[in-house]
């Protein structure tokens, strides 16, 4: 594993060829729309998955100067600052999955699930099969960040606005550039965004299952292909929540070396490639939308 020095380059030259390569996209659009939204959406995913790295450290060791790194609001939606501290709060291991302190999970408590309407009961059940979630998935959770969001901001949280204020700021980069020096129309860049949280919704399907020891919450799909690069080796999920600060790099080595020990830790709880996730459950779901092991416990305690 790689010591920290003054900063680390593969995360910062691969940030450069991202925002290249974005760039390219965007400007493809006079020979060919398709291939415009696609490459744009690839990069779009590829620099949330920076983001990512950015707000566990990488790759300077200065905060300030790593989110100025990833301050344009390439995917328009989620405010980085908020990604940060809710991603941050999804760290805290004892509370994966939990439907009310994971800002990430994607169960619901029993009890609000029965009083569902069936008509989004069903819709959520599409949303737990992996070909749901990439194509519903990002509207669907997009609609339920915006609704936590707005209650935060109604009940008094600062830190809201201030982020949607930023978010705001580099959202306007974006428009300078779409405007300025793409011809791309800005209904294909929202596609593009969209197709970037669809593929990082792959990532996301099965990180986490419900279960009773946290430990074994977390996957590891040993996947070394084209998807484990545009996430950054997090397919070595297990790896990062054990050691958050390590970068992406770095990831594999370390599970190489201690491959028997995170398979224990998670027990089991193990996939050999994406192709595999894919064969199983493209058209199958998981898990249930109720969180299976769930404690009886009221919404709003």
């Amino acid at each position: 594993m790689s010591e920290k020095t003054g900063f680390e380059w593969p995360t910062l030259l691969l940030l450069i060829a991202t925002y290249a390569v974005w760039a390219a996209g965007t400007l493809l659009w006079p020979v060919s729309g398709l291939l415009s939204v696609v490459v744009t959406g690839v990069a779009v995913a590829q620099f949330c998955s920076l983001q990512h790295e950015v707000l566990h450290g990488h790759p300077f060791r200065n905060p300030n100067l790593n989110h100025a790194l990833v301050f344009p609001a390439l995917a328009l939606v989620i405010p980085y600052e908020r990604f940060r501290d809710t991603h941050l709060q999804h760290h805290y291991d004892p509370a994966l999955t939990d439907p009310y302190d994971d800002p990430e999970s994607n169960y619901q408590d029993p009890q609000v699930w029965a009083r569902m309407p069936r008509g989004t009961q069903a819709l959520l059940r599409l949303n737990n099969t992996l070909l749901g979630r990439i194509l519903l998935g990002p509207a669907i959770g997009t609609r339920f960040f915006i609704k936590a969001e707005i209650d935060l901001h109604q009940k008094g949280n600062p830190a809201i606005l201030h982020a949607w204020m930023m978010n705001g700021l580099g959202i306007l980069l974006v428009l300078g550039w779409l405007w300025g020096v793409s011809d791309m129309p800005l209904l294909a860049y929202a596609m593009a965004a969209y197709l970037g949280y669809s593929l990082l919704k792959i990532r996301t399907y099965l990180e986490h299952r419900a279960h009773e020891a946290p430990r074994a919450r977390t996957v590891i799909i040993e996947d070394r292909g084209p998807l484990a690069l545009l996430f950054l080796n997090n397919n070595l999920h297990v790896v990062h929540h054990m050691h958050p600060t390590v970068p992406w790099y770095d990831l594999p080595a370390l599970y190489a070396e201690r491959r028997a020990h995170y398979q224990r830790r998670n027990e089991a709880y193990v996939y050999r490639s994406y192709a595999e996730v894919f064969r199983r459950y493209l058209f199958k779901a998981k898990d249930p939308v109720p969180h299976p092991v769930w404690p009886v416990r009221k919404a709003d305690d």
